[in-house]
């Protein structure tokens, strides 16, 4: 079972899975660039996925329920309140977005390719 990761061990991580746990998170993006460094396939429907703590130990399963490729100006408002990180506008979950991808080295523009996730905690998995 695949691990997606989010954010990186330590106080970012534990912010980003809290809201999944609690239901307040069902989306997430990455970037397509991040699928070929890492030398992986896109996720697809009913794919079942191990979300990992900060011990790299597995905290809950997910099972996608959609995947859509965008851009990131092309990216919706409903994507932007699924991935539950507060936001009030397009624009704030924008520059949030920004703002991340800057710090860890992976500027984006309006016409960087994402890859948007939509999940649901599922555990056990149905699709296992």
């Amino acid at each position: 079972m695949r691990a997606p990761e989010l954010g990186a061990v330590g106080g970012m991580r534990e912010r980003l899975t809290a809201p999944v746990l609690a239901g307040r998170k069902t989306a997430t993006t990455g970037l397509p660039a991040e699928y070929v460094e890492e030398t992986e396939g896109l996720e697809f429907e009913v794919e079942c996925l191990a979300l990992p703590g900060n011990d790299e130990d597995r905290v809950t399963t997910i099972e996608i329920t959609g995947v859509e490729l965008t851009s990131f100006g092309g990216a919706i408002w409903e994507h932007a309140t699924a991935e539950g990180g507060g936001g009030r506008s397009l624009d704030e979950w924008r520059t949030g977005h920004r703002r991340f991808r800057e710090d860890i080295g992976t500027p984006v523009d309006e016409n960087t390719p994402l890859v948007c996730l939509r999940f649901r905690l599922s555990s056990p998995c149905a699709g296992t």
